[in-house]
């Protein structure tokens, strides 16, 4: 799957050959087809496991980072913990996202692996919103729906992927900016942002 996943986002989905894939991860044709029989659904698990950061089938919504999110006091810290756990997710799955974004725009076999469904990760940002706007320090001018959409923005791969790999921002300079943002539209009695730490900071 690290071998796919390379090579998808460096050539494309549809220009990555199970051959290559089986050259950069040093193993036969075969052992491709006798694990995932088809490049369809190694991509389905590529994308399943660098959502979850492993294998286990235990979704999101189960996992401690966003149990940490839901049982957080504040929503200062449920925030916290939220953008941190996003952030380590995108790191996984951004540039991937995009690259099966490109590939299912041609390639309707690619759309059959996920057909027309709530977007999931809307899903768990909702219930997190839900969450958050519920605990104390949570701003009670926005709503629930309205926060979870501007979470939605704030935390989209698309955004990551142009502050950190389009305009080269460290990660951590990226959770920074994005909690901060957040922060001010979510919360009350947020500080003013540093300029010399967000710019100057790796």
């Amino acid at each position: 799957m690290e071998a796919a996943g390379a090579l998808f986002v460096e050539q494309g989905y549809g220009a990555t050959t199970l051959r290559e894939i089986a050259d950069r991860a040093g193993v036969a044709v075969q052992t491709i087809y006798f694990v995932f029989r088809n490049k369809p659904s190694l991509l389905k698990e590529l994308v399943d496991v660098a959502i979850a950061g492993d294998d286990d089938p235990v979704p999101t919504m189960d996992r401690p980072w966003f149990a940490e999110v839901m049982t957080a006091p504040t929503a200062e810290s449920a925030l916290a913990a939220l953008v941190a756990g996003t952030r380590r997710t995108l790191e996984r799955i951004a540039a991937i996202n995009e690259m099966v974004h490109a590939a299912a725009t041609t390639d309707p076999e690619i759309r059959e692996l996920w057909p027309d469904q709530e977007d999931p990760r809307y899903t768990v940002i909702s219930t997190a919103a839900q969450s958050l706007t519920k605990k104390p320090g949570a701003s009670p001018a926005v709503p629930a729906d309205v926060a979870a959409d501007i979470i939605y923005a704030v935390l989209s791969p698309e955004l990551f992927l142009v502050l950190t790999r389009d305009r080269a921002w460290p990660a951590p300079r990226w959770e920074r900016w994005a909690h901060h943002t957040l922060s001010s539209q979510l919360l009350v009695d947020n500080g003013p942002l540093l300029v010399s730490e967000e710019t100057r900071t790796p």
